[in-house]
C-alpha cells in the first residue's frame, strides 16, 4: 500500500488541513441537530494523499483521453449496494487512470477508505450519505473538493477548489452581501437544503446546463407580471414564442404538490436541458421567474433615453476575495456588456452569462449600492 507521507503536490499540502476543519465544523452543526445519514470525518492526512494522487491522475492520459474520475471519501459499509473488487487497490495515480474509462460518467463514485493508516480504493458507489467528502478529477490539473448536501437534493456543494498551483476556498458568508441574488446564495449554503418554493434550484440546474453545452450564452430572467424587457431587445424579435412556453413552469408546480418529488426530477431535467440549449443560440434567451420561454436568440440594445452602464461591482465568493469595481468591458466580451447593459436598465431582473471557456456570471441589480453586480459564480458550478 501507498505510504500516506510520499505527497508531492504543494497545493494539497497547504489546503488539507483547512478542509478537514471545514468537515469537522460541518459534522459537528449537524451532529448537534441529531442529524443520520452523516459521513466520516476525513483528516488532513488522508486529505492531502488523496488530492496529490488526485493531480497526477489528472495529468496522464489513457487512449489519449484525460481521466474524469470522482473519489468518495467513505467505507463500503457506510454506502448501500457497493460494488465490491474482490482485492482492494492500493490509490495510486496509475491504476486510476487505466479504471478511469469505467468510471468517469456522472455519479458514480471511487470509494476510498484507509486501513493501518494506508488508504485504498474499494470499489464503486453511486450512493454516499450527507456531508461525504468527494473529489472529482474535472480537467487536467483541475480538482474540485465538494460534498452532498444534506437533504440530498440538488447540486453538490463546492469547498475548495485547485487549478495548478492556485487554490480557491469558497466563502459562504459571501451568501450575505448586500442584495445577492437567491440563486448564488443557495450555492454557498454548505448545508442549504433546496426547497421547491425558491426559484433557485431551478436556476441552478440552468446554470449548470448552460455551462455544460461548452458554447457560451446568455439566459436573462424577467417578472411574470411585466413585459418592459421588451423595450431592452432589439425588434423585432426572430425567435419569439407564442405563447409562453410553460412545461417547466408546470412541472415546478407539480412538483410543489408531489410527496414523492423524484416522480418528476427527470422530466424537470429534460426541460432545463432545452431551455439551457437555447442559450447556444446566438442572442439572449428570456424566460420569466416562473420559468415560463418568452424568447430566444434575442438581441439586446440599450433601453432608449438610458445611459450606457458605466460600472459594475465584481465579486467572487472565495475566501479573501475583494469586490472591484470596473468597466463592464473589463469583465468580458459581448455577452457580459449586453447582460450587464440590461440589467442596468431593467432592475427588477437578472442575466445569466456562460462564456465558452467555462467562466460564469450572474448580473443582478444592488438596490443597496445602486450598481449592476456581477457575481463570478464558475467556482460553485465545477
Amino acid at each position: 500500500m501507498q505510504s500516506l507521507f510520499t505527497t508531492t503536490y504543494q497545493a494539497a499540502q497547504a489546503i488539507a488541513g483547512t478542509i478537514e476543519a471545514h468537515f469537522a465544523s460541518m459534522l459537528q452543526l449537524e451532529m448537534e441537530k441529531q442529524a443520520t445519514d452523516l459521513a466520516p470525518e476525513p483528516v488532513a492526512d488522508h486529505i492531502e494523499l488523496i488530492l496529490d494522487t488526485a493531480f497526477w491522475v489528472s495529468l496522464r492520459h489513457e487512449e489519449g483521453l484525460s481521466p474524469r474520475i470522482s473519489l468518495a471519501y467513505i467505507s463500503p459499509e457506510h454506502v448501500p449496494h457497493p460494488l465490491l473488487f474482490e482485492k482492494r487497490m492500493p490509490l495510486s495515480s496509475a491504476l486510476l487512470t487505466k479504471i478511469s474509462p469505467g468510471v468517469e460518467r456522472p455519479g458514480i463514485h471511487l470509494g476510498v477508505w484507509h486501513e493501518n493508516n494506508e488508504l485504498y480504493i474499494w470499489g464503486t458507489t453511486s450512493t454516499i450519505p450527507s456531508l461525504c467528502m468527494v473529489v472529482d478529477v474535472s480537467e487536467p490539473g483541475l480538482l474540485v473538493v465538494k460534498h452532498r448536501r444534506t437533504d440530498g437534493f440538488g447540486k453538490f456543494a463546492n469547498v475548495a477548489i485547485l487549478k495548478g498551483d492556485e487554490v480557491k476556498i469558497v466563502d459562504e458568508q459571501a451568501a450575505h452581501i448586500p442584495d445577492c441574488p437567491s440563486v448564488v446564495t443557495s450555492l454557498l449554503k454548505f448545508n442549504g437544503a433546496y426547497n421547491w418554493d425558491n426559484s433557485y434550484n431551478i436556476l441552478v440546474q440552468l446554470a449548470v446546463s448552460m455551462r455544460a453545452h461548452k458554447r457560451g450564452g446568455i439566459l436573462l430572467v424577467t417578472p411574470s407580471d411585466s413585459d418592459t424587457w421588451t423595450y431592452s431587445m432589439v425588434q423585432p424579435l426572430a425567435y419569439a414564442v407564442q405563447p409562453a412556453f410553460s412545461v417547466l413552469a408546470e412541472l415546478v408546480r407539480k412538483a410543489e404538490k408531489e410527496e414523492n418529488r423524484l416522480n418528476v426530477q427527470d422530466a424537470i431535467r429534460r426541460e432545463v436541458d432545452l431551455i439551457a440549449g437555447l442559450t447556444a443560440i446566438d442572442g439572449a434567451t428570456i424566460i420569466n421567474d416562473k420559468y415560463e420561454l418568452l424568447a430566444f436568440g434575442a438581441k439586446i440594445g440599450r433601453l432608449q433615453g438610458n445611459e450606457s452602464v458605466h460600472e459594475i461591482v465584481l465579486t467572487e465568493p472565495v475566501v479573501g476575495g475583494v469586490a472591484k469595481t470596473v468597466h463592464p468591458s473589463l469583465n468580458g466580451g459581448t455577452r457580459h456588456l449586453a447582460a450587464a447593459q440590461f440589467v442596468h436598465d431593467q432592475r427588477d431582473a437578472i442575466a445569466l452569462v456562460a462564456s465558452q471557456d467555462g467562466r460564469f456570471t450572474i448580473f443582478s441589480w444592488s438596490v443597496c449600492e445602486e450598481v449592476v453586480q456581477a457575481h463570478s459564480i464558475d467556482i460553485l458550478l465545477l
